[in-house]
């Protein structure tokens, strides 16, 4: 599996060489003109997942990519990013590493995210395996209550917040396996009727500018995050009309709003059992 990995990495590597030495290219106001076709205005919060092998080759990096997001959103606006430590399933990560530095450890959820995270200004949530980094206005509310409840996606998360603000979530050059997301409505209902969590919650450690938080976090059942079928919901989401779809560089930009995703996403638990582990209704995977 490494070594697939790797070979995959160096064919993506060699295409964007490629692009390069042809002059296929995209500059810091193509982006722009880009992020704006996709809808994206001043004052927009905008959740970014992303993949920047994926776009094509770009004139100055994930730098660009980040500066051209924020000149659309503007000074009022707000960038956030999963800074997420660990690649797989959490329950493995936690096995050896239960400490988490706010300021210190890497994120794993791509370059563009790391370097993100770095930014002078931007503040990273205050938990160990699911934190998010956010950057502009609503940078504060988003990230300072996500360490008060044992769950990730709870209604003090910044995820959940992202709903409140009926963010844009981009999902640019990735699937919606990578729409974290929709785990809110998990968090969201009392009793969920999947058993998604595992019953034994993990002791943790955050380091964080002020001192050191003890920390008991609730970690996804691996059975169970094997059976989602995130990319089932694509054309539901599309018919719904809260899911749009756009050409970006060499690859597909999903833009979902947050506020409607989750109200739908709850409605449609409730009354027919649409979960991602479910996407086409009560049948128990």
């Amino acid at each position: 599996m490494a070594w697939y990995r790797r070979r995959k990495s160096e064919k993506r590597l060699q295409a964007l060489e490629a692009d390069k030495a042809c002059g296929n290219t995209l500059s810091f106001k193509d982006l722009v003109a880009r992020f704006k076709s996709c809808g994206i205005v001043q004052g927009d919060a905008v959740m970014l997942h992303s993949s920047l092998s994926k776009i094509g080759f770009i004139e100055g990096g994930a730098d660009a990519v980040i500066d051209s997001l924020l000149a659309c959103v503007g000074e009022n606006g707000t960038v956030a990013m999963p800074s997420f430590p660990g690649m797989g399933f959490n329950a493995d990560y936690l096995k050896t590493n239960t400490t988490f530095n706010v300021l210190e450890t890497p994120s794993r959820m791509g370059l563009i995210t790391e370097t993100f995270r770095k930014r002078p200004g931007v503040k990273r949530s205050w938990h160990p395996t699911e934190p998010l980094c956010a950057l502009g206005k609503h940078a504060d509310y988003l990230t300072v209550t996500h360490h008060l409840k044992e769950t990730p996606y709870h209604d003090l998360s910044p995820f959940f917040k992202l709903c409140e603000l009926n963010a844009k979530i981009m999902l640019l050059g990735v699937d919606f396996n990578s729409l974290t997301n929709l785990h809110t409505v998990e968090d969201a209902v009392a009793d969920f009727k999947y058993p998604v969590y595992l019953k034994k919650r993990v002791p943790c450690r955050i380091i964080h500018p002020q001192g050191i938080v003890e920390y008991l976090t609730a970690v996804h059942d691996p059975a169970w995050s094997k059976k989602r079928r995130c990319n089932d919901l694509i054309p539901l989401f599309s018919e719904a009309g809260f899911n749009k779809q756009y050409p970006f560089g060499k690859t597909t930009c999903y833009v979902i709003e947050a506020g409607k995703m989750h109200e739908w996403m709850l409605k449609n638990y409730i009354e027919k059992g649409i979960t991602m582990y479910t996407p086409h209704g009560e049948k128990t995977p």
